[in-house]
C-alpha cells in the first residue's frame, strides 16, 4: 500500500506561483511514477505531468509546458510541482498518485488508469 497526501495549495493571482508537495508513505519502492492530475468542476479530470522515482524521464501535458516544473526528493519520498505563470485556468483541485506498474514510455502515465494510488488533492486557485 502507499499512501499520498497532497499540500501547498492556495490562492494566488493571475502570474503568480505555488509548490504543491506530495508525500508518498507505506511501500513506496513500489511506485515507478508520480504524476499529476487536476479537476475543475463541470471538468474531465486531466492529465498534468509525470515523473519516473528513479529520475530522468518526465512528461508534461501541453498546456503546463514551459510553465510548471516536477520533482522529487527520493530521501524524503516526496514529490513537488513548482507552479509558475499560473492563470485561472489551471483552477482546479490537484491530485498527486502513484503508479506501481512499470511502462516503457513514460507518456504512457498520462492515462490516470496506470496509476494505483492517489491522494485527496489539493485546491489551487487561481483569480484574474
Amino acid at each position: 500500500q502507499v499512501q499520498l497526501v497532497e499540500s501547498g495549495g492556495g490562492l494566488v493571482q493571475a502570474g503568480g506561483s505555488l509548490r504543491l508537495s506530495c508525500a508518498a508513505s507505506g511501500r513506496t519502492f513500489s511506485s515507478y511514477v508520480m504524476g499529476w492530475f487536476r479537476q475543475a468542476p463541470g471538468k474531465e479530470r486531466q492529465f498534468v505531468t509525470a515523473v519516473r522515482w528513479s529520475g530522468g524521464s518526465t512528461y508534461y501535458a501541453d498546456s503546463v509546458k514551459g510553465r510548471f516544473t516536477i520533482s522529487i526528493d527520493n530521501n524524503k519520498n516526496t514529490g513537488f510541482l513548482q507552479m509558475n505563470s499560473l492563470k485561472p485556468e489551471d483552477t482546479a483541485l490537484y491530485y498527486c498518485a502513484a503508479a506501481t506498474t512499470y511502462r516503457r514510455a513514460i507518456a504512457d502515465y498520462s492515462e490516470g488508469r496506470n496509476y494505483d494510488y492517489w491522494g485527496q488533492g489539493t485546491q489551487v486557485t487561481v483569480s484574474s
